[in-house]
């Protein structure tokens, strides 16, 4: 798919004359199949005949359980079937979500989806909803609940919350410490993910390349080089399943759900994705048992090197968040199985959003090549200074570090957020999942059991809320942050906002949202210093659309299933 050709610029061209030129780059749209295979048409037969029997059952059974008082959204008529309704979520949640609300401003109503009924609240809930604790409303119950996780071995995530204090409480408070060696495997991956050789040896042309899998190659590195150390983050089987795993799921999770519950033992063995996702949990348990063995070998040794008895080589005295699990873990969350399938689903989190926000950055400046320069002046001012980006090591030899870098990159920070308003990675959040029955202060009952919602994309693209909303801002926020000395520390990336709801919103918000940020700022200001890049000829300029699964975004609407 991939066709590659290059050029070196010439002498005298490009940020710093001492540095190669910048290298062009041909940018393509992700144009990938998750999977595709066929299946007998019986297959099909069971999906109609499974909705039929849903809708039946529903109907049989409404009266005996307490339901929402708001109105259903999008019924085109009185006799329309309900899996019609839930078959146009798949592919038109964006058209459903926006009509609503349109029609229906600052009132609730219910969106459905095959598997659940979501409550969408306007926004001047979410303070209120805030202040419910996560034994009451939780994030965790609805995001998780997502991923069918009783038929994927992962239903640890709703028993512990390991892997969400490991962030909480060893990731963010030593943010910059990981994000230093973060950006040491950057600088590894650099020329192995991009075709920089190639570049050198051809000239001056440009190169096609895929973008988002491109971006997702240095992420699976980095963050692999945060939460397991090395060997591991140098290890193609554990980079493949860290990137692999979270698609299967994906997709597994999204052909369950298409069926009723109780269909589920019948469908989950006949689906590639599911089978490809225990066989990845499977292999993962050799890579991270081995890194759980060195770390059990260590410990002696370690205490002696604490106090002065001992030296440790680098591979030795490496901190990693796997570390900590291990040694803050208890019962069943320190066993193989279970810490394997943790450090997968952590790559869920990590690698995907990031590597899509980051593709989203570079089509916004692909599509508003006007804004090349302005990024460019600031990352070349920043390197005059501290050095250039790929080169600051922040490991205490006297240079710039990598938290200064990023604390001037403020256009860039501004960019960033102007992106994510426009195209966040999901229509409907935060998300929850009422956990015990609720009743607001208006009066408004809340079943337990319902999934509630916020219309985040319409509410950040409503001009009451952001003047000319879909007008492409990126120095929206900088500017917000140098209206007054007051707001210079506010409107950057990664704090919460009830107006910029990305990364969720209060003390359930995603708690490794600064380590994404610092990730896609070093990315994209080394890509921005480096190269340059645009639209393959054949796409006019157009940016690739984005297309939605559900309420679920992705690059490109070029996504098969199965």
């Amino acid at each position: 798919m991939n066709t590659l050709h290059n050029t070196s610029t010439p002498p005298g061209v490009g940020i710093q004359e001492s540095l190669a030129g910048y290298h062009h780059i041909n940018l393509l749209p992700l144009k990938e199949k998750i999977e595709s295979l066929s299946y007998p048409k019986t297959f099909a037969l069971i999906l109609v005949t499974s909705w039929l029997l849903s809708s039946t059952a529903k109907w049989l059974t409404s009266g005996k359980r307490k339901k929402l008082t708001v109105p259903v959204f999008g019924y085109r008529s009185w006799f329309e079937p309900t899996f019609l309704l839930q078959t146009r979520f798949v592919t038109s949640a964006k058209q459903l979500v926006h009509e609503a609300y349109t029609k229906m401003p600052n009132m609730p109503f219910v969106l459905k989806r095959y598997d659940a009924d979501f409550l969408i609240l306007p926004i001047r809930y979410l303070e209120e909803l805030r202040l419910i604790p996560i034994t009451k409303l939780s994030n965790k119950g609805a995001n998780v609940a997502n991923l069918v996780p009783e038929y994927h071995n992962i239903t640890f995530l709703l028993t512990n919350n390991l892997h969400v204090e490991v962030l909480r409480k060893k990731l963010t408070p030593e943010l910059w410490k990981f994000i230093d060696l973060a950006s040491t495997e950057l600088s590894h991956g650099w020329d192995i993910s991009l075709p920089t050789a190639e570049l050198n040896a051809n000239g001056n042309k440009w190169v096609k390349i895929d973008f988002e899998r491109t971006v997702r190659d240095l992420v699976a590195r980095m963050t692999a080089k945060v939460f397991l150390g090395n060997p591991a983050c140098r290890d193609q089987t554990w980079l493949d399943i860290s990137v692999d795993f979270s698609i299967d799921l994906f997709t597994a999770s999204f052909t369950m759900k298409m069926f009723p519950p109780w269909m589920y033992p019948l469908i989950a063995p006949l689906i590639p994705a599911r089978r490809r996702v225990l066989k990845q949990l499977k292999a993962a348990q050799a890579i991270v048992g081995e890194q759980m063995a060195k770390h059990d070998s260590l410990k002696e040794k370690r205490a002696k090197a604490a106090r002065g008895e001992v030296a440790l080589t680098e591979e030795e005295a490496q901190d990693t968040l796997l570390d900590w699990m291990l040694d803050h873990g208890k019962g069943s969350e320190v066993t193989v199985e279970e810490m394997s399938g943790r450090q997968c689903v952590l790559t869920l989190a990590s690698i995907h959003t990031t590597a899509s926000q980051t593709a989203n950055m570079m089509f916004d400046l692909c599509a508003h090549p006007q804004w090349w320069d302005v990024l460019r002046e600031e990352v070349d001012e920043i390197a005059k200074d501290l050095g250039p980006p790929g080169l600051v090591t922040g490991r205490g030899d006297g240079g710039a570090t990598i938290k200064e870098w990023c604390a001037r990159l403020e256009k860039l920070d501004s960019f960033f957020q102007e992106t994510q308003r426009r195209e966040p990675p999901i229509l409907l959040g935060p998300q929850r999942l009422a956990l015990t029955p609720l009743t607001l202060k208006d009066g408004l009952h809340i079943p337990r059991g319902t999934r509630v919602a916020f219309p985040m994309h319409e509410h950040q693209n409503d001009p009451l809320i952001y003047p000319n909303p879909h007008q492409f801002d990126p120095l929206r926020f900088y500017r917000k942050r140098h209206s007054s000395p007051d707001q210079l520390n506010l409107h950057m990336a990664g704090q919460t906002h009830p107006n910029v709801l990305g990364f969720g919103y209060g003390n359930q918000a995603c708690p490794g949202r600064q380590f994404a940020v610092a990730e896609i700022k070093l990315i994209m200001a080394r890509m921005v210093y480096e190269f340059e890049f645009r639209f393959p000829d054949e796409m006019k300029g157009q940016r690739p659309r984005t297309g939605y699964v559900n309420e679920m975004g992705m690059n490109d609407w070029g996504l098969g299933f199965w």
